[in-house]
């Protein structure tokens, strides 16, 4: 291999991808509104990841920095978040992922 080849970028926001996406809670909350049509209050989104206030906030947050999650400000469903339309082009890879886990012995 050539020494002096640059490193396509792409690798380094793959990397960056998936840090984000490791953290505690986070593709767990990426999964739970991938599976939700409509948006998830906080409180019910919460419940569902089964975490703390403090880790799904600052999931959310995280995810929301990244244009994978935006938060629904509308009057029927204010203050609810959803997954971008960005985000919603990884769904098959998540379902894929889950399909994957789920047909491994445990």
């Amino acid at each position: 291999m050539n020494e002096d080849a640059v490193c396509d970028p792409t690798y380094a926001r793959m990397d960056e991808l998936l840090e984000l996406l490791t953290k505690s809670k986070a593709l767990h909350v990426m999964l739970v509104l991938d599976q939700h049509v409509r948006p998830m209050r906080f409180t019910h989104l919460k419940r569902h990841v089964d975490g703390t206030s403090t880790t799904v906030s600052r999931r959310l947050k995280e995810l929301q920095a990244y244009g994978l999650i935006e938060q629904v400000d509308d009057d029927e469903t204010s203050g609810s978040y959803a997954l971008t339309e960005k985000a919603k082009t990884l769904s098959p890879i998540f379902h894929t992922l889950f399909d994957w886990v789920a047909a491994q012995p445990s």
